[in-house]
């Protein structure tokens, strides 16, 4: 099985390498832009808005909610067992 599967496995892995070596011996098509087409939108403006802010807190806002109050548990006292 171990033979098989080193041998199967090899068959994508060479197919890839001469993908690659193919694509790396294409020769770049010049393209022909005549400056017409496409659209007027700015390529790098965002087409979402980003979500509003939350308001600041300073001195003429509300303030920050206070923090919860803690709570102490105190623990029954051990007594030792050997008298």
């Amino acid at each position: 099985m171990f033979i098989w599967m080193m041998l199967v496995l090899k068959i994508p892995i060479a197919a890839l390498l001469y993908l690659v070596w193919w694509a790396s011996k294409q020769e770049v098509e010049p393209t022909h832009d005549d400056g017409g087409g496409g659209n007027d939108r700015h390529p790098h403006r965002p087409t979402r808005r980003p979500p509003p802010r939350p308001p600041r807190r300073g001195p003429h806002a509300e303030p920050a909610p206070r923090s919860p109050q803690r709570m102490r548990i105190t623990a029954k006292r051990l007594t030792p067992s050997h008298d």
